[in-house]
């Protein structure tokens, strides 16, 4: 039962962790990030096993970490509120071509990051092409262009068929 405990423990540890680090944390793993992971794996280790090095106790640690996770999928499936807790909800960076600044400054996102995901995803360089620019709870920035009604270009004296 010692070990149930500690891996309950050592999960909500690490699930709020990484809440609270942000969501940009999973999105864009580079190579700090993973050897952080790496390490942190290694103390939870020992946090979770203790003395026990055994293959039973391993085995109940890693079942008891994934019914945990599978508890949490199923509580954020069935209520929108605990949904928002663990994941978080999606925030507006850019708006009308507008950044966000302080949005961006509190998810210490750059607009040069949003401008790579504009020329990534769509292939547009600048801002004012941007409708909107939001950032996933997956951590994920997903961008919305300017339609042609919006930008002005778009030819309204010809009537549709003509």
């Amino acid at each position: 039962m010692d070990v149930v405990i500690r891996a309950l423990a050592i999960y909500l540890v690490i699930v709020a962790l990484f809440r609270i680090t942000g969501k940009r944390t999973m999105a864009q793993v580079t190579t700090v990030d993973l050897v952080l992971l790496l390490i942190i794996s290694e103390a939870t280790q020992q946090a979770l096993l203790g003395d026990d090095f055994s293959i039973t106790t391993a085995a109940l640690a890693i079942i008891t970490l994934v019914f945990l996770d599978r508890v949490a999928d199923l509580l954020k499936f069935r209520s929108r509120k605990v949904n928002r807790l663990i994941e978080g909800a999606p925030i507006v960076l850019v708006e009308r071509g507008q950044p966000m600044r302080e949005r961006l400054r509190k998810e210490h996102i750059s607009v040069e990051d949003i401008l790579a995901a504009a020329r990534a995803q769509q292939g547009l360089l600048r801002l004012d092409q941007i409708d909107y620019a939001i950032l996933e709870s997956s951590g994920g920035i997903s961008i919305i262009p300017v339609t042609p009604a919006r930008d002005g270009s778009a030819d309204t004296t010809t009537p549709p068929g003509a």
